[in-house]
């Protein structure tokens, strides 16, 4: 299994990225897995991030796009849930990308 260290430990992910073990997030974890995407997190991004795990602790479940935008839309305001919002945040594909960060699974309906 592909590694990363995070504060001087060696911790698995897939080969996508993704933690294989949840209990290895943590802030600077995150930090780690958003490098290896070119992003420095800000608060907007820590904001989505903290909403998606509560999400995750929630359903039990990574969310797709579509629910991903309602909810952050739902806790976060208008504003921020829109699809727009969270790829400027998360260029490419934000559910799988944020989810990653986060410290979560994959989301099912992502490919």
């Amino acid at each position: 299994m592909p590694q990363i260290i995070i504060d001087g430990k060696s911790v698995e992910v897939d080969k996508e990225g993704y933690l294989t073990n949840l209990d290895d997030w943590s802030p600077n974890a995150a930090n780690e897995l958003a490098l290896a995407d070119d992003i420095s997190l800000s608060d907007a991004h820590w904001e989505v991030i903290h909403a998606l795990r509560a999400f995750y602790s929630e359903y039990q479940l990574s969310p797709a796009m579509r629910p991903l935008v309602k909810y952050i839309g739902r806790t976060l305001g208008n504003d921020k849930g829109k699809s727009i919002y969270l790829l400027q945040l998360f260029p490419g594909s934000p559910a799988k990308i944020a989810a990653r960060i986060a410290g979560l699974p994959k989301p099912t309906n992502c490919m």
